[in-house]
């Protein structure tokens, strides 16, 4: 076999394999909103609410990122602090994941969604943060149900609508934490 005829197989190959079109990727920024500077949407819940010491707050830097900051605090029983977003109601038709972009402290958080911002429990995925951004994907049928840190017999998350979502922090110590948070998204492909 000649030199051209190997490159020319190669050449047919390689087009073929890459000439495919790629797949349709839906996403929708739920986080930052079209005025970022409107912080009202964001709402700190923390163990103040039981008695607790625990302390957050949430604010936008120079970048237009949010910053989710705070104490926790063990006294009186306490033990952690939240961040709520309140997006309304969202549809989650075509929909399966959520992506952020983080950096963290290199603690532990909660990503927790809500399909309604009144219902009692809440779907949860746990991650570890770095030192550095981090551009993490969970899919929303891995989210499973918990009420006051205790997973629930029920079925994961499977609602067509999301209402909230939350960063928490409870690692059963008294600790300093900051999370920087610069986009999320829900992602989907179209049917």
């Amino acid at each position: 076999m000649t030199y051209s005829l190997i490159y020319y197989l190669f050449f047919i190959i390689m087009t073929s394999t890459h000439s495919k079109d790629p797949i349709d990727v839906i996403t929708q920024t739920i986080w930052p909103l079209p005025k970022p500077e409107d912080t009202r949407s964001w709402n700190i819940v923390d163990d103040r609410v039981m008695g607790g010491l625990s302390s957050g707050e949430f604010y936008l830097n120079a970048q237009g990122h949010g910053i989710f900051t705070g104490h926790v605090s063990l006294e009186n029983n306490g033990g952690f602090t939240s961040v709520r977003l309140d997006t309304g109601p969202v549809s989650l038709a075509d929909k399966s994941k959520i992506r952020i972009s983080i950096k963290g402290d290199g603690k532990k958080y909660q990503l927790r969604i809500k399909s309604s911002s009144d219902q009692p429990h809440a779907f949860i995925q746990i991650f570890q943060t770095l030192s550095d951004w981090q551009n993490l994907e969970f899919n929303l049928s891995d989210f499973y149900p918990t009420f006051r840190g205790r997973r629930l017999d029920i079925p994961n998350f499977s609602d067509g609508t999301l209402e909230e979502i939350a960063f928490l922090i409870a690692n059963k110590k008294a600790e300093k934490f900051t999370l920087e948070i610069a986009e999320m998204q829900l992602v989907g492909s179209p049917n």
